[in-house]
């Protein structure tokens, strides 16, 4: 328990470019607990901003341009490096090179049209999810991030460094998966209190959620035979962008 907040402030300092003061203490082991609660501060700060944006009459489109864009800003293009890099690697027909290509710091034509595709896909979204963004932004970047905590917990790590290492070696399963899986109850609650969905409609929402997160890292590695550091960020990318998509059907008038 003593070691709870030290963890979470480096949890902080691990996934997004929040800076924390130096005299705040910092542990990082077993960080990958605190995903889904990560993801729920990221979407609770979008979604504040993006009040203020429609307070002053800002257009959606433009709106929802910046929103993205912050969202990129608070995670230091962590995560959407992945996508771009994981994009490179399996645009190569031979599996044994795809690992090498990944680690390469080059971009090139498949990792730019894989994040044009996530930041066209989640811009598009939530243009249309005008009046409920906030629950839904807190719904995709939450539950993206629990997908990504599945997955490196079920899933091989398959470099003996890199970023992602320390998450996956310092996990305990299943405790850390069942604490970062606590953090769900306030996305079920939120729907429940701020719209009129029935209770089947709720826990389709959240199963639906969490399906596409699953399977998104679950493709990963079935293409790749495990994960990287590079696919557990496209794995969180591309869950919220998927999810913004399933939450149109629902919640976009």
């Amino acid at each position: 328990m003593s070691n709870l907040i030290p963890s979470f402030f480096g949890a902080l300092v691990f996934y997004t470019s929040f800076k924390i003061p130096t005299s705040v203490p910092l542990n990082f082991e077993r960080i990958a607990r605190w995903l889904t609660l990560i993801g729920l501060l990221i979407a609770g700060l979008l979604g504040f901003v993006n009040f203020i944006f429609r307070e002053v009459n800002l257009p959606v489109l433009t709106r929802s341009v910046l929103i993205v864009s912050l969202w990129i800003y608070f995670t230091g293009g962590f995560h959407l490096d992945g996508v771009m890099d994981t994009a490179d690697g399996l645009a190569v027909l031979d599996p044994k090179r795809r690992l090498e290509v990944m680690k390469d710091s080059f971009t090139g034509a498949f990792g730019v049209m894989a994040a044009i595709i996530v930041l066209l896909i989640k811009t598009a979204s939530l243009s249309e999810l005008n009046g409920n963004s906030w629950l839904c932004l807190m719904m995709a970047a939450s539950w993206g991030r629990w997908g990504q905590l599945m997955a490196i917990a079920f899933y091989p790590y398959l470099r003996e460094t890199g970023k992602g290492a320390l998450p996956k070696k310092s996990l305990v399963f299943p405790d850390d998966c069942f604490f970062g899986s606590i953090f769900t109850i306030v996305l079920i609650t939120a729907q429940f209190f701020f719209t009129n969905h029935s209770w089947w409609l709720i826990f389709g929402t959240q199963l639906g959620c969490a399906i596409i997160s699953l399977l998104t890292g679950f493709w990963f590695n079935q293409k790749l035979g495990g994960h990287t550091g590079d696919t557990y960020g496209a794995t969180v990318e591309w869950s919220e962008a998927l999810i913004l998509c399933l939450l149109t059907i629902i919640f976009a008038k």
